[in-house]
């Protein structure tokens, strides 16, 4: 891309406002870009970095991510990148599971690699980077250019990086990623979402601004935490889209819910825009409503897939029933990606022939493979055989086929479109079958202080009962069982959630950090054990 348009903006990183109120941005060209990642590999080299070493990125979005990582890339290093949202304990265990020789971080995270010494103990190399606006390697440049470093020799199997996964059904898990997966991933995202050369990205991820040099689309850095996503400022985010012209944007239903009834509410609209690509959780019937008044020129869309499978599947607001209560609809399998529906179990599944495949309609687990599909998480052999199915057949070990195992349970439609109904470690199973919580949260999402509920199990399977959780605040009992016998009306029009008669009111549910919108029920339901809940009967 640097060679193809040398002069078109690569990057814009936000550093005040001008005196007419305008963003006023740091601007890199695509050249200029180019340049930077290898001044930063040619000073990793200068320090002792090795082609193969793994070096854990704790750096700035933007600038710092995009160079340091596509710097490491053409050194032949591997870049760790775990998410600092995780927690502490989630964080040191990764690290230390990780095992980097290098440690690429801002002040803080040196620091943190002291007082924690036991989790970085195989770090060898200590390089700071600065703080600063642009987040350059600290200390010296070296006297002259350096010679660039031995060509590396990289196949489509070669490790390229370490990504974690967010860890929002159990413990955060290194997902190993090879070349050709990133390869695949980019030829993917361009040809489904027709993502052109010159178009303007404003991504609400920062991983995902890892994808636009690749794809030839200028990032714009926008203003916000990544450690608190959802407190961002709306108005800061309307600003750079509409400044910039924004044509693509990634992010949660929870932000973009934000950003449209921000926009609804001051009559403002985004006519640049080509698509919104919101993921991380299902999209509400009131955002995939609502995104034709603040999109004129674009659409919604929403992908599936998972840190070890993505894309898998994608779906747009014109293909969308917002009032179903089936699951929610992800859309059709990409090309070159296979999906499978089998009977749902918890135990190891290690070929396809220890799977049962169920007709359409038939809710179970949900199963991919692919070129974007990996292999193995990283130092985790019990996980990787707990996820990954081998494709029978003959052939080396790395030649055949790997389903993955999305842990996700969902069906097929008789027009082959895949619908998500929850993560199968939410299920609740009680005597009379199982509850899945898509399909049965969707029952309730109409009312106005159920907007945001969870699906639970009281108990333990398969004698669950089940029960449901709503973020919001009640005043006093007498409120709290007005609500439930609303509640409880809406479970009875629908056979899949009559047996749900207990209701919970909690002030703020607990949610990951990386999108803001993964609601943790599981910890939910811990903390019902012990809460009082609400029924419609005035006796219980």
């Amino acid at each position: 891309m640097a060679a193809q348009q040398p002069c078109v903006p690569a990057l814009k990183v936000p550093r005040g406002r001008t005196p007419a109120g305008d963003i006023d941005y740091l601007v890199l060209t695509f050249a200029e870009l180019a340049a930077e990642a290898a001044a930063w590999r040619d000073r990793l080299v200068a320090r002792g970095v090795r082609p193969g070493d793994r070096a854990l990125v704790m750096v700035r979005p933007g600038l710092p991510l995009i160079a340091s990582v596509f710097a490491l890339f053409q050194l032949g290093a591997v870049p760790v990148i775990i998410d600092p949202g995780m927690g502490r304990k989630h964080f040191l265990a990764s690290v230390a599971r990780s095992r980097p020789r290098v440690l690429l971080g801002i002040p803080f995270a040196q620091i943190l690699s002291r007082i924690f010494w036991g989790a970085f103990s195989t770090v060898a190399l200590r390089i700071p980077v600065s703080g600063s606006l642009t987040a350059r390697l600290s200390g010296p440049r070296s006297a002259g250019r350096l010679s660039p470093p031995a060509p590396v020799g990289r196949l489509a199997p070669d490790l390229a990086a370490i990504l974690f996964t967010s860890g929002s059904t159990g413990a955060p898990k290194g997902v190993c990623y090879a070349h050709g997966m990133f390869d695949a991933q980019v030829r993917l995202i361009r040809e489904t979402y027709a993502i052109a050369p010159g178009e303007i990205d404003l991504p609400l991820l920062p991983i995902f601004a890892l994808f636009n040099p690749a794809l030839g689309m200028t990032t714009i850095v926008p203003e916000l935490d990544p450690r608190h996503p959802a407190d961002l400022d709306p108005a800061k985010i309307i600003q750079a889209i509409r400044q910039e012209s924004v044509t693509n944007s990634f992010g949660s239903p929870t932000l973009w819910r934000k950003l449209g009834d921000h926009c609804l509410a001051h009559r403002l609209s985004l006519p640049t825009l080509r698509r919104v690509l919101c993921a991380g959780a299902p999209v509400p019937a009131a955002l995939w409503k609502n995104a034709a008044g603040f999109l004129p020129n674009g659409q919604l869309h929403s992908p599936y897939g998972a840190t070890e499978a993505l894309p898998i599947a994608t779906v747009s607001a014109a293909e969308i029933d917002p009032d179903s209560v089936r699951g929610a609809c992800v859309g059709r399998p990409l090309a070159d990606i296979a999906v499978k529906i089998i009977a749902l179990t918890d135990a190891p599944l290690p070929t396809l022939a220890h799977a049962c495949e169920l007709a359409p309609g038939a809710i179970g687990e949900i199963i991919v493979s692919g070129p974007v599909v990996t292999r193995e998480y990283d130092a985790l052999p019990a996980a990787t055989a707990a996820a990954k199915i081998l494709e029978e057949g003959g052939g080396a070990a790395p030649e055949r086929v790997v389903w993955h195992r999305m842990g996700d349970c969902g069906y097929l439609d008789a027009a082959g479109r895949l619908w998500f109904c929850g993560r199968s470690a939410e299920r609740v199973e009680t005597l009379h079958g199982i509850c899945h919580t898509e399909p049965c949260e969707q029952v309730f999402r109409p009312h106005a202080r159920a907007a945001r509920c969870a699906l639970i199990g009281l108990g333990d399977r398969p004698r669950q009962r089940p029960a449901l959780v709503v973020e919001t605040s009640v005043s006093d009992s007498r409120a709290a069982r007005a609500l439930a016998r609303e509640l409880r009306q809406l479970a009875l029009a629908h056979p899949h959630t009559a047996s749900i008669d207990t209701f919970y009111f909690h002030p703020k549910f607990p949610v990951d950090v990386r999108h803001n919108a993964k609601i943790h029920r599981l910890a939910l339901a811990r903390w019902a054990a012990t809460a009082k809940g609400f029924t419609s009967d005035p006796k219980r």
